[in-house]
């Protein structure tokens, strides 16, 4: 059976860097949509767009195309602007996947999830940069792509681009938890992700914050999508199944 995807990305990122995980799952028959965010297009305006305008931007674009039964799987940061999805036009999702993503509860915003020293640098970085921010190569290295060798960590670095910091700082609006949500939930944990330390876990203690929710575990980074998007695709396909 083809079921529809959307991949909405984390942060830093556009649709085009997730294609090689929407390949793996076209692969397998299914219909894979991967829209940039409002924030990360070419052109945007970093200083001004927040969460609700990257939220707005992912509705509208699965209201124009008119798309339904929607497996909707969010990376990291896209975690929240899948949330705001949710709560808005949970009629035209199936089932939320969330990648080592973040999961809000209402009025939270992402900073109130990551630890202090993130915080502080995405606040110097930001400050000095028009409200963009933008990651250090060495976090990026060892945190966020410790499976892939040095080359493919650069080649990837190279293609992210300055991010809103009113993303992480805006505190998102829910009308109700995501544990109420008539939805399916599934959580994908990659095992060697350290972009979160392991003292502050992806799961449990975000993920359990869906409810009742499927948990699919693999081996990997927080960025699978570079260094291993084939085995990334056959998470999602058994996290978004059924």
């Amino acid at each position: 059976m083809s079921d529809t995807y959307v991949l909405v990305h984390g942060a830093w990122h556009t649709g085009a860097e997730i294609e090689a995980v929407a390949d793996g799952l076209r692969e397998a028959g299914h219909t894979v949509h991967c829209p940039t965010l409002a924030g990360n297009r070419p052109g945007d305006d970093r200083a001004r767009i927040g969460l609700a305008d990257a939220i707005d931007s992912a509705v509208r674009y699965i209201e124009e195309k008119d798309l339904t039964q929607v497996r909707l799987v969010g990376h990291s940061y896209g975690g929240m602007v899948i949330s705001g999805v949710a709560d808005r036009i949970a009629q035209r999702l199936r089932r939320l996947v969330y990648i080592n993503a973040f999961v809000p509860l209402d009025g939270e915003a992402l900073n109130d999830m990551v630890p202090p020293h993130y915080v502080a640098m995405f606040d110097a970085i930001a400050g000095a940069n028009a409200n963009a921010v933008t990651l250090p190569f060495e976090i990026w290295r060892e945190a966020f792509i410790n499976d892939a060798d040095l080359a493919l960590a650069q080649a990837a670095y190279d293609k992210l681009n300055p991010h809103p910091y009113r993303t992480f700082t805006d505190k998102i609006r829910l009308q109700k938890p995501l544990a109420e949500l008539a939805l399916g939930k599934s959580y994908v944990n990659c095992l060697q992700d350290t972009a979160m330390p392991h003292s502050l876990p992806w799961h449990p203690r975000l993920s359990e914050r869906l409810g009742l929710f499927r948990l699919v575990e693999c081996p990997g980074s927080h960025e699978m999508f570079f260094s291993n998007p084939k085995r990334l695709a056959q998470a999602i396909v058994e996290a978004g199944r059924d």
